[in-house]
């Protein structure tokens, strides 16, 4: 026998439930209010789900879609759907029905599972729903089932809890796909193999200094990039995973002082709202919290304010395609003398690769050539190695297109500085990132264009305090008609998810070159000046 096979090991996230329920079978694995379940009765939760997804007809390669707050359903599924060698597709919950429908539809989900709250997302649709042959209520905030279908712990009660193994044959097998607006109208399907969820779970625990001690609270949503992989890194430590329905910075405090909250993640906008209410009711943290941040990058302040309660933010940068954060910004000891204003500004680059990452680069985008290490020239961030997707789900051109020259083109432009740390500078490509959110220009713009009363429309990013970026419509009025700001943003709550809508509508004509293509710089010059918008 060949020495490789005796060694040879398929690397899954899944394992690592595996691995914690033998090792701390008592220990407490997840919290959800008055809740408790130990890891033990977590892995005894998850057979019974993978054993009643096999029950039902669900299988290897088949989709399982799920709408859910970051409660234990949701955690469950990334065990027991993966460990069956299906695919899982969590999803936004504040979708519109539309756009739910269109990814449902898309990804060739058989079996859907949604909490009562969001039903009525889904109720719309339902009978437009094309491959669905089972619904199953989710009744974390009632005992309602508003849809057709068995509710969740009956169908958990109605299974066995035999043990299942990991039914993967590769390690490049499909584990979830993660829909992503990215730069197009249409949500792309982000493949996220075994061995990279493995590999950039542990990565991300490596970065945040988390152990089999931590506690760890639900902030960042469990559908965005599976939690980052969270979802899976807390449990292959044995740490605790502390359910949250809905961030309320009251909420997170409360948890954070009654469960003892280590460490959490979240996008820039709950920091603002942490810090807000910690500096209004005076808040100062008992022991020191460790806080991880992606998405549109914090403002120094905000970095200032949440350290001043007692945190220590770690500032990380990624995309849905890469698993989540891909980068650190690593803390060296040579900084340990500057000013926290000082420390806030290094704080807020997007740093080096994660140690399980390793590939990651400034280049023209064009030529392919790293950049000078100056800090003034820009280039793309591009990016590859075992934590980049297999590729868009049923979409080759956009894949082809997303990994040319070998590497995957993230479309953020950045320069390299001399200590070889990345900052990002601007976007390629016109995406909003609004509260950690993707929000497409083009998508918003197509909703508009289909208003009888739009002849022309540009949508782009302004600042905002609270999200630290949302969408301002420019728009021509076709002549004779006379449309409001107001009409508008509501026709497009109609036709998004109400996050997508602009904000603010201003009517006139629009900035062009000779051949008429529309100069949005023009206009982000206008709303931004005097302001440095450093895209995430």
């Amino acid at each position: 026998m060949a020495i490789g096979s005796v060694c040879k090991h398929l690397l899954s996230p899944v394992n690592f439930l595996y691995r914690s329920a033998m090792v701390f079978p008592d220990k407490i694995a997840v919290i959800n209010g008055s809740k408790r379940y130990t890891y033990a009765q977590f892995q005894e939760r998850v057979f019974r789900f993978a054993n009643g997804l096999l029950k039902s007809g669900i299988g290897k390669g088949d989709k399982v879609a799920f709408i859910c707050p970051n409660i234990p359903p949701m955690l469950e599924a990334h065990y027991a759907v993966p460990m069956i060698g299906a695919n899982l597709v969590a999803i936004n919950i504040r979708l519109s029905p539309g756009e739910i429908e269109y990814i449902i539809n898309h990804s060739d989900a058989k079996a859907l599972f949604v909490d009562n709250e969001f039903a009525h997302s889904v109720s719309p649709v339902l009978d437009k729903l094309k491959n669905i042959k089972m619904v199953v209520n989710i009744c974390d905030a009632s005992d309602e089932k508003p849809l057709d279908g068995t509710d969740y712990e009956s169908f958990l009660a109605s299974s066995t809890p035999d043990r299942v193994e990991n039914a993967i044959e590769d390690e490049y097998d499909i584990a979830t796909i993660n829909y992503t607006s990215g730069t197009t109208g249409r949500p792309k399907g982000v493949m996220y193999h075994h061995r990279g969820a493995y590999l950039n779970a542990i990565g991300e625990q490596l970065e945040f200094h988390t152990d089999n001690n931590s506690v760890y609270l639900w902030t960042l949503p469990m559908f965005h990039c599976n939690g980052w992989c969270f979802t899976w890194g807390i449990t292959a430590l044995g740490a605790t995973h502390v359910c949250l329905r809905k961030v309320v910075p009251e909420e997170i405090y409360n948890i954070i002082k009654t469960e003892g909250i280590t460490h959490l993640c979240a996008a820039p906008t709950i920091l603002i709202g942490m810090s807000a209410y910690a500096i209004e009711n005076h808040i100062k943290l008992e022991k020191r919290l460790e806080i991880m941040t992606a998405g549109a990058p914090p403002a120094p302040a905000v970095i200032q304010n949440m350290e001043s309660v007692g945190a220590n933010i770690t500032q990380t940068y990624g995309l849905t395609e890469v698993f989540g954060p891909h980068s650190v910004c690593q803390w060296q000891t040579a900084w340990d003398h500057l000013t926290p204003q000082e420390k806030a500004t290094y704080k807020a680059r997007q740093g080096v690769p994660f140690i399980i990452a390793e590939h990651m680069d400034v280049v023209d985008p064009e030529t392919m050539v790293p950049v000078p290490r100056d800090g003034k020239t820009m280039g793309e961030i591009v990016m590859r190695g075992n934590n980049v997707m297999l590729g868009y789900y049923k979409d080759p051109e956009a894949t082809e297109e997303a990994f040319k020259g070998g590497w995957f083109h993230s479309g953020d432009l950045a320069v390299m500085h001399p200590d070889n740390y990345v900052q990002i500078m601007d976007r390629k490509k016109d995406v909003i990132i609004s509260g950690g959110e993707n929000i497409s220009t083009v998508e918003v713009e197509n909703v508009l264009y289909n208003h009888p009363d739009v002849l022309e429309v540009a949508v782009i990013p302004i600042p905002d305090e609270k999200w630290g970026e949302v969408p301002k419509a420019f728009v021509v009025p076709r002549p004779g008609s006379n449309p409001d700001a107001a009409s508008l943003i509501e026709f497009c709550k109609a036709h998004l998810a109400r996050f997508k809508a602009p904000k603010a509508i201003e009517f006139g004509e629009l900035p062009k070159t000779a051949t008429g293509k529309i100069q949005k710089y023009k206009l982000r010059e206008k709303e931004w000046k005097g302001r440095d918008r450093m895209v995430h």
